[in-house]
């Protein structure tokens, strides 16, 4: 089943696109938004029905949906937030900013998860809330390996669906996107990357199982996780992008070399 496109749907790709995008964001307002994201996805996931949930097959359909809304930043932008850094740099700087919102994610997860865990609807409200979080984590990985890709040089030229799609099927498989490949982009979000996006989505999804644990331990156990899990897809994929065949036009000098 599709997420149909109405305005609940809209709102949480919005969400999604937010939460994966502002760094600079506030405790406070990380939780008011993940809880309003994981009311949405309360009622979502009673229209996707059982099966759809449990397959994976909804988490992935939500996280496609809002891939368009997930902001990558070109290489100026990224330097420019980033103090003027460049190559390995600029690189370590961001897998250390996503690495961080993930942790804030996870953190602020375990502590919405403990306001609930008195009260009667947890087993109806548990699951939103494992949702939220795993969406949100995926999409600031996403975030991160796209804008990864930038810094590299490995540019992925198209429209922000297409851009969007690759970078998912990048997340999803665990590798650099190579442009060069004859209908690499073409391909993207084929049957067996989408059957790749489920199991890591769902493999996220029992990551932030740990956020469930009484008062705030989960709180700390998911922020821990979380960190670790990001910081390994970080160095899988930037071995890939140092490790392509050739440096790519506009390669900063410094990852050339790497490159050779």
């Amino acid at each position: 089943m599709e997420p149909s496109h109405d305005g609940g749907s809209a709102e949480i790709g919005e969400l999604i696109g937010r939460l994966s995008g502002d760094e600079a964001m506030d405790h406070e307002t990380r939780g008011r938004m993940l809880g309003r994201l994981a009311r949405l996805l309360g009622h979502s996931a009673r229209r996707a029905g059982a099966a759809g949930v449990g397959r994976g097959k909804w988490l992935a359909d939500l996280l496609v949906a809002a891939g368009p809304h997930i902001p990558i930043r070109d290489l100026e932008t990224l330097s420019a937030h980033h103090h003027g850094l460049a190559g390995e740099e600029l690189a370590d700087s961001l897998v250390k900013a996503a690495s961080n919102a993930t942790t804030a994610v996870g953190a602020a997860g375990g502590a919405l998860a403990a306001v609930e865990f008195a009260a009667p609807p947890l087993l109806l409200t548990a699951p939103a809330q494992l949702a939220a979080e795993s969406l949100v984590v995926a999409a600031i990985e996403v975030k991160m390996l796209a804008e990864l890709h930038e810094v590299y040089g490995v540019r992925v030229e198209g429209s922000g669906a297409v851009r969007a799609a690759a970078f998912l099927t990048s997340w999803a498989k665990q590798r650099g996107v190579n442009p060069l490949e004859g209908g690499s982009l073409a391909n993207m979000l084929g049957t067996t990357a989408k059957q790749a996006l489920r199991k890591r989505l769902l493999k996220t999804l029992g990551r932030s199982l740990t956020t469930m644990g009484p008062f705030l331990t989960g709180a700390a156990a998911g922020a821990a996780l979380n960190r670790t899990a990001t910081k390994r897809l970080a160095g899988k994929v930037r071995g890939d992008l140092r490790g392509g065949p050739a440096p790519l036009p506009g390669l900063p000098p410094e990852l050339g070399e790497a490159k050779r």
